[in-house]
């Protein structure tokens, strides 16, 4: 969000300095992103000069340009060869010399047009960048001197651009005056001095100006809470005066006529949109507020045809649509040249209703903006009154109606108790209730009641962001200043061992340990088709039947998690998602010696490529080894030890291991059967786990919690490069050096394996690292060389290795 500091000033006058202002806003939240220097003399207006026309001649070789001479202060002729239609002798011009490089390092050289020589360029408004008439030159006053810069006549009132990164929750600082107001709130709590101006209405006339020649009607009083109008005759749209449009190009709006910059300039200003309608565009003299049938067509503004979803709150006329409420306009009701008389909306609507409404059709306005976030509704009226004294200022507007105002329910502000113990419990630090009390009234927050320590207090309705407790004390820091809560130097806890784990909170850590790794967690039907008993592999008679299934896809429950998984890997695959990572907690069952059996599981399933396409990467294809690593980490950070692997006997697998904790079978890992696969619909190759979770929760509750001091000493590390067999697995290696009768040995890797050229037959490279530390003392290298002196005497005796 845009901010003029010129224009702050005008709510908030202060002594601080612009640096100071930027750290308080964003210390409370406001968080200013940039501040950049706009107005004052435009440096390449420095070659720009005052010029007199003291002669013009048709160009003999171009029907369109003229040459001219022109008086530049010099005591000489210049010749220009221009192409205005305006240009005349007599006239005082801006002339742009040799070497002027305006923005766009658009340089002013000498040149020959059409076989005549030109020194320079007589400018345009839009050339100069201080206007919009591009028509011809810019004509100036005949008292100015000739060879005078143009720098010290066009010179703006210098001014700053504060971009403020605005969340979503603040609409209520959406406006310069609520910025303001916000401002002066931390000014006040933390005892800068600064005065706050509200903005004042007060001289709106209070005669009877009778009924207002358009009835309003608010047919969805739910999506319009409030509406305001009133209507002015004998308007005359013209350009803005100065200040209007520098207020508004400041902020980056390009000025249109002073009735949109008026509306405009109180959006930005108060945070209120307004509309504007041309009345004699009303049919019927009416105006209605209400949602249309799906399927009705309405212009807008940009001449875009839409077809309305049926949600969309219109003000419409008596007959036909003529805006979309809180969003954009109509084409045929807007402000043109020829308007004379104005309806002027001013509402509060609901946000849900205006969001619905600008998503449907791709719009983003400031209007929707600042409506879909909400806004005041107790400044609906103060803002129209605002705007009306300027449109009778500056547009020559006549008050025709007093203002209609329809607020059948008005919105209540929010009250609730703060309790001022749960300050400092959340806080954890205590702010005096004395400088609490401060900042609540200075956010306009009034303490209704006070009763042993707790604050019954109303928050005003534009605070859309203050309705609990704890969003008051967030408030509250906001304005006391985060930097004001002291960082301890050190942090002290005491640990309390539970007797057991919570079921739920470790199955959603492991949720988030598998989403961590790009994992989906899905959600199969226990109850699945009977057929399955002969896809799968398991044993017969061990369904569990429907007595009275409602399909036959729906007779048996499930067996094992892999048919709803495989199922789901066929579904994204037929939808040309062929990378699937899926996981899910489930129950299974089985019929067992006429006894019924269930079993918590947790399924995962892998296929298709394991990493995305980028630039920093190549594909890689899902492996078994994917699948085993991540179910390891699973088990490592339940602190559960895979004790072993042995082979699985499954033919639901083409390969798989089944794992094992002492005599605790904690699931089986494998990759499945490519016959089975295809039967599902699958073509890929597919890896799947299936983990006894209730064994899982078992174990882990038995896992004591173990810590101790880090080591002072430094740890040294060794690598071994190992010629072995080809069928040498890492595992018995890593027992091997389990094996060694040492406490220095702390930690076994292995980072490096190869196969191929440069290396005999069957034979393959293991480069492996060793972590080798006493925790008492420093180890000499004489130590670690006894160390991996018994290492390489295990491998060459148990595995015939030879060093590389």
């Amino acid at each position: 969000m845009k901010i003029s500091y010129n224009w702050l000033k005008t709510y908030i006058d202060t002594e601080v300095s612009l640096d100071e202002i930027s750290a308080v806003l964003t210390n409370i939240g406001l968080e200013v992103e940039g501040v950049e220097k706009v107005g004052g003399a435009k440096e390449y207006l420095e070659t720009v000069v005052v010029g007199k026309v003291l002669e013009t001649q048709p160009h003999p070789n171009a029907d369109k340009l003229k040459v001219t001479k022109i008086d530049l202060g010099d005591g000489q002729a210049t010749q220009i060869v221009c192409g205005a239609p305006n240009v005349a002798a007599g006239q005082t011009v801006p002339v742009a010399t040799i070497g002027t490089v305006f923005p766009g390092d658009f340089k002013i050289k000498k040149s020959k047009i059409r076989g005549e020589e030109s020194f320079g360029m007589i400018c345009s408004e839009v050339e100069l960048g201080i206007g919009e008439d591009h028509s011809g030159i810019l004509v100036m006053d005949d008292a100015l001197v000739a060879g005078t810069p143009l720098s010290t006549i066009f010179v703006e009132e210098e001014d700053h651009l504060i971009e403020i990164g605005l969340t979503p929750n603040r609409a209520d600082a959406m406006s310069h005056f609520g910025v303001a107001r916000d401002l002066y709130a931390a000014f006040k709590a933390r005892e800068i001095n600064g005065a706050f101006t509200s903005y004042n209405v007060d001289a709106y006339p209070t005669t009877d100006f009778g009924a207002n020649p358009i009835a309003i009607e608010v047919a969805d009083t739910e999506a319009a809470p409030r509406y305001a109008g009133v209507y002015l005759k004998n308007v005359t749209v013209k350009e803005s005066p100065d200040w209007l449009k520098t207020k508004l190009r400041t902020i980056g709006l390009s000025p249109i006529n002073n009735v949109v910059d008026i509306t405009n300039f109180i959006l930005h200003d108060l945070g209120q949109p307004l509309h504007a309608f041309d009345a004699d565009k009303i049919q019927g003299n009416k105006v209605i507020v209400k949602k249309l049938a799906e399927g009705t067509k309405f212009t807008t503004l940009d001449g875009v045809e839409r077809t309305l979803k049926g949600h969309e709150l219109m003000i419409c006329n008596e007959n036909a649509p003529m805006c979309m409420a809180g969003v954009f306009g109509g084409q045929d009701s807007g402000i043109t040249a020829d308007t004379k008389n104005v309806f002027l909306e001013s509402a509060y609507f609901e946000p849900v209703t205006i969001r619905k409404g600008a998503k449907a059709h791709g719009l983003n306005t400031d209007a929707s903006f600042r409506f879909e976030r909400g806004i005041d509704p107790t400044i609906t009226v103060d803002a129209l009154k605002k705007a009306v004294m300027m449109l009778v200022e500056l547009a020559d507007a006549e008050i025709a109606s007093n203002i209609t105002d329809l607020y059948p329910t008005p919105i209540e502000n929010f009250t609730f108790d703060l309790r001022l113990a749960k300050v400092k419990e959340l806080l954890g630090v205590e702010i005096p209730e004395a400088t609490i009390k401060r900042i609540l009234s200075a956010l306009d927050i009034k303490i209704l009641n006070e009763n042993n320590g707790t604050l019954s207090i109303e928050v005003p309705a534009y605070r859309v962001d203050v309705q609990r407790e704890v969003d008051i004390i967030e408030d509250i820091l906001r304005i006391y200043g985060y930097d004001n809560i002291e960082i301890p130097s050190k942090f002290s806890f005491s640990y309390v061992p539970t007797t057991s784990i919570d079921p739920e909170k470790t199955e959603d850590f492991v949720a988030r340990q598998l989403t961590a790794a790009g994992f989906n967690e899905a959600m199969n039907n226990s109850l699945t088709k009977k057929e399955y008993e002969n896809v799968f592999f398991y044993p017969e008679g061990e369904n569990v039947e429907m007595l009275n299934p409602l399909s036959a896809d729906l007779a048996v429950m499930r067996r094992t998690l892999l048919n709803g998984l495989l199922e789901n890997v066929a579904f994204n695959a037929n939808r040309r998602n062929t990378n699937v990572k899926l996981f899910e907690f489930g129950k299974i069952y089985r019929k067992l010696n006429s006894a019924y059996e269930e079993q918590r599981c947790l399924g995962i399933i892998l296929s298709g490529n394991y990493t995305s396409e980028s630039w920093t990467g190549n594909l890689r294809k899902s492996s078994f080894a994917d699948l085993k690593g991540l179910v390891q980490q699973i088990f490592v950070r339940l602190k559960i030890e895979i004790t072993a692997e042995k082979a699985a006997n499954n033919d639901n697998y083409t390969d798989s291991i089944k794992i094992f904790h002492n005599e605790v079978a904690l699931g089986t890992i494998g990759i499945i059967n490519k016959k089975l696969a295809k039967k599902i619909g699958v073509s890929q190759e597919v890896y799947f786990a299936q983990l006894n979770w209730d064994a899982i929760l078992t174990l882990a509750n038995e896992q004591k919690l173990t810590y101790k001091e880090i080591s002072k000493f430094p740890s040294s590390r060794r690598d071994l490069a190992l010629l072995l067999d080809n069928t040498v697995k890492y595992e018995e290696l890593y027992l091997a050096a389990r094996s060694v009768k040492t406490n220095l040995l702390k930690d076994i890797n292995l980072f490096d394996v190869y196969e191929g050229d440069n290396l005999p037959a069957g034979k393959k490279s293991y480069a492996l690292s060793f972590m080798i530390q006493d925790e008492n003392k420093t180890l000499s290298d004489q130590e670690i060389d006894g160390v991996m002196n018994k290492l390489i005497k295990v491998y060459q005796t148990q595995f015939n290795a030879e060093l590389r």
